[in-house]
């Protein structure tokens, strides 16, 4: 009788996030409890005291996200999670990481909305939200896992992502993948590539904490490390303070900008199923993606010829990717749960030269493969 393989468990969408971010370095967790995503802070408070890392339950959804800044500028890997209303107040905490250059990792487990919304129920209204949701222009970078798997690894690459460019990092999930559980191999620890902020090679003297380099990723260094310097959400010049110099804050803003937009080709990620043939496409990502996938590959056995765009990384969006693939097809179907936030910017992508039909929900039921086959076959 065959040994069971260790490596293989069955795991929730949300206990993987929580698992993926300690693989990834995680030692700090700052939180507060949230339908549907409170798994991943259970799972962090248990986990985190036996590896000399912390946990601290905050008063807000505010207050985490400030705490996890803190941390992360002494150097510590930090992880908040939450959902709607908490991501919600957590957008002013996310644009001062954002334009100050601190690593930081936000999970949205997605639930409907708007407001208090529908705590227990599906929903992607947060697509949108996710990269404009905090004033002014800023970078973002978003992941959506559609499987227990892909939080594992999503939430590594995740924290891959911020370390490497200095910035907040948001993984999109929502509450169907939150709470699915399903099988899941997990690597050995020496298997799973780790990536760590660049440190300064200069003296704490003539250190430039925002220096305007080649790559747009200045080195950062950790508190307490001997190394002193001004963190503000005002905008700044290389020393870290603020100006009000027009050169230098337009200098500022546009390496904010370009550390994310020309890396675009290292960031962005879709996974592609049965293009090379078709004549339709369907675009969708999260929960949403394995009900697309099961209707694809039904219509496919029936000799249609249907091809899968799933998005992995939904923000830099896709854009290249998509005029790409849609050079020689018919339509696009684009499901989701929400009114269309994803679709309005594949029509502006395509510049609407392909027909695209929208199927959306919003009344908290998730988007069925049936309901995606009946588009297919029924709408032409």
């Amino acid at each position: 009788m065959s040994q069971p393989n260790p490596k293989i468990k069955m795991m929730q969408g949300n206990v993987a996030c929580a698992e993926g971010a300690i693989a990834a370095g995680c030692r700090f967790f700052a939180g507060y409890p949230i339908t549907p995503s409170s798994e991943i802070a259970e799972t962090m408070s248990l986990k985190l005291p036996a590896l000399d890392g912390n946990f601290i339950q905050m008063e807000d959804e505010i207050g985490a996200m400030g705490a996890v800044i803190g941390s992360s500028l002494v150097g510590v890997k930090s992880l908040t999670a939450t959902s709607g209303p908490g991501f919600s107040l957590k957008q002013e905490n996310i644009g001062f990481a954002a334009i100050a250059e601190i690593p930081v990792v936000i999970i949205n487990v997605q639930r409907g909305g708007p407001s208090t919304g529908l705590p227990t129920k599906p929903a992607q209204g947060d697509v949108m939200q996710s990269r404009w949701g905090t004033h002014g222009d800023h970078p973002a970078i978003v992941l959506c896992p559609s499987s227990v798997e892909e939080c594992y690894f999503m939430t590594i690459r995740a924290f891959n992502l911020s370390e490497e460019y200095r910035t907040p990092v948001i993984v999109l999930s929502d509450e169907i993948i939150g709470h699915l559980t399903e099988k899941i191999t997990i690597p050995h620890h020496s298997d799973i590539d780790i990536i760590n902020r660049l440190k300064p090679q200069s003296d704490p003297e003539n250190y430039l904490p925002y220096e305007n380099t080649e790559t747009y990723i200045p080195a950062m260094a950790n508190f307490g490390e001997g190394y002193r310097y001004h963190v503000t959400g005002l905008v700044h010049d290389e020393t870290g303070f603020p100006t009000n110099d027009s050169k230098k804050i337009e200098e500022q803003l546009t390496r904010l900008y370009n550390k994310i937009e020309k890396n675009h080709d290292k960031i962005i990620d879709v996974s592609e199923y049965f293009c090379d043939d078709m004549d339709t496409l369907i675009i969708a990502y999260g929960a949403v993606a394995r009900s697309a996938k099961q209707s694809m590959l039904k219509a496919r056995q029936e000799g249609h010829k249907v091809g899968l765009l799933k998005l992995n990384t939904i923000w830099p969006f896709p854009e290249k990717q998509i005029v790409k693939l849609c050079q020689n097809i018919k339509r696009i179907i684009v499901p989701e749960m929400n009114f269309g936030q994803l679709a309005h910017e594949i029509e502006w992508a395509t510049r609407r030269a392909i027909p695209i039909i929208k199927y959306n929900k919003i009344n908290g039921e998730p988007i069925t493969p049936l309901d995606i086959y009946n588009i297919l076959i029924n709408r032409k």
